[in-house]
């Protein structure tokens, strides 16, 4: 049985193979597909075809490659004019979602609703992928930049100081959180219009922040469905380590620029790559493979242009 209040959203930027299997549990669920689901192909160099999709997909092409935020505005764009949706699901590419999950997100969220909804996550090791978190702040931020702190995130303390939310982590049922990760979105289809939608400013990474911030301004909550948890791949879009670093610091300093202090981030920021630069150098004269001068550079470049790079 289809959900007529439900529309599902998967972007899409690169081959359709590895997606099929998510899309087939989309439209296979018989307790619970959406009434629609939308593959947003955001400029694939090799377009998905059609052909391709199981029955009932439906394919949306963009010309250009505008990223996430983009991809995902398309997708509630045709949604909005369905007239019968008012929720759209929106879910990364790489997901593997158990049975029911639309159902039961559904169900669980409808006492809260307007409200943003997200599950657990976990890595392809079993790992949590930590989708309930605090907004970030100026602090979270340089924790983890530090890299003498890299061998300790493990950690309670430093889980904390990231930012993590262990308490909705380790917690049942539906929790009030700060925001939830982007893998998984429930979303109020005429709030999350009226808000604007998520800002294209950032190509990729932080762009879910943004839009909760925003939410939570006009009196939409965030929760996360402890009961529910999906499997996450994480990191295919990005591609390379630097370029995902980029794209990371890029859209940090963006959010600082709207929500926070960008002069007073960057300050922090510089701070951490002077003791970072300390320690390397104590790591090189120790006999390890790292070049201290470099890596600082590399740093600084990401934190003072990195952010002026993205459009404004």
């Amino acid at each position: 049985m289809r959900r007529r209040r439900l529309g599902a959203i998967v972007p899409v930027h690169g081959g359709i193979t590895p997606v099929l299997p998510l899309l087939e549990m989309l439209c296979g669920d018989e307790d619970g597909a959406p009434a629609r689901v939308i593959v947003v192909d955001d400029a694939s160099p090799r377009p998905v075809p059609a052909p391709a999709l199981p029955a009932g997909v439906e394919l949306l092409r963009r010309e250009r490659n505008g990223g996430f935020g983009a991809a995902v505005n398309t997708g509630l764009a045709a949604l909005a004019g369905d007239g019968e949706i008012d929720l759209a699901l929106v879910l990364n590419s790489d997901l593997e979602i158990p049975p029911g999950l639309c159902r039961d997100l559904v169900e669980h969220a409808a006492p809260w609703m307007p409200a943003v909804v997200g599950c657990r996550s976990v890595g392809a090791d079993g790992a949590s992928g930590h989708a309930a978190r605090r907004f970030p702040t100026i602090g979270h931020q340089v924790v983890e930049w530090l890299v003498p702190l890299a061998s300790q995130r493990h950690r309670d303390l430093l889980h904390r100081a990231v930012g993590h939310d262990l308490a909705a982590e380790r917690g049942t049922g539906m929790i009030p959180v700060d925001w939830v990760s982007g893998a998984v979105l429930l979303l109020p289809l005429a709030a999350v219009r009226a808000a604007g939608g998520f800002d294209e400013g950032y190509f990729m990474y932080t762009e879910e922040v943004d839009l909760q911030r925003r939410l939570r301004r006009a009196g939409i909550p965030s929760l996360l469905d402890a009961d529910l948890t999906v499997r996450h791949a994480g990191g295919g879009s990005a591609g390379s380590e630097a370029r995902r670093r980029r794209w990371l610091v890029g859209a940090r300093m963006r959010y600082a620029r709207r929500h926070g202090h960008v002069h007073l981030l960057r300050a922090a920021m510089t701070a951490a790559t002077g003791a970072n630069l300390v320690w390397n150098t104590g790591r090189r004269a120790a006999g390890r493979e790292v070049h201290p001068l470099a890596v600082a550079r590399e740093e600084l470049h990401l934190i003072h242009r990195a952010g002026a790079e993205l459009p404004r």
